[in-house]
């Protein structure tokens, strides 16, 4: 996601600073935390408990390494789209490009399912691009071995999925990376 084709490290981070500005939360969840892009951007006098979820526990230990210094850091291996998760709600959960790996159904009720009471969902889609550009073109084999199992999201069809599960969306933003892509941030609160 960082390479000169795909450049989509550096948006996606802001996106998530976004959703923490916006938010405040006392505590999150990030699904799909890969190697932690992000986690530098949350504080941890404001955020006392942070919740990282991914299918790779390589990843994992990684951002154990990486971010060490945080001692709220809770991680947990787990697939989103196959296993139903037992972790106590956090105030934001944030997905940013899950939904298009792991698809709406069990990711979806897994990250509402995170929500707490008067929390809000904070989802980051890939707007389409370019034909042949919903994987990143990063000239890598092992992602485009992923493509496969990739998906653009509708995002219309997504917020109506949110609102009949009770939430609206509160704020939304977008940024365009590079070759033709945008990413869409919904930051979505429960009712």
């Amino acid at each position: 996601m960082g390479s000169a084709a795909v450049q989509q490290l550096q948006p996606l981070s802001e996106l998530f600073a976004e959703a923490l500005a916006f938010c405040q939360p006392a505590s999150v969840a990030i699904l799909g935390i890969a190697g932690g892009n992000g986690l530098e951007r949350i504080a941890p006098d404001t955020t006392q408990r942070i919740v990282c979820i991914d299918i790779n526990p390589t990843y994992l230990a990684a951002v154990r390494r990486r971010y060490a210094n945080l001692p709220q850091l809770q991680l947990h291996c787990a697939d989103l789209a196959t296993q139903r998760l037992d972790i106590p709600p956090v105030a934001l959960v944030h997905a940013a490009l899950v939904f298009e790996h792991a698809g709406t159904q069990t990711a979806v009720d897994n990250a509402v399912a995170l929500v707490e009471p008067n929390g809000a969902l904070s989802v980051v889609l890939q707007m389409p691009g370019l034909p042949g550009q919903d994987v990143g073109s990063s000239g890598y084999a092992s992602m485009q071995a992923h493509s496969s199992h990739f998906q653009l999201i509708e995002r219309d069809a997504f917020i109506n999925n949110l609102r009949t599960r009770g939430y609206t969306l509160a704020h939304h933003a977008q940024r365009n990376v590079p070759a033709g892509k945008a990413l869409w941030l919904g930051i979505f609160t429960r009712n």
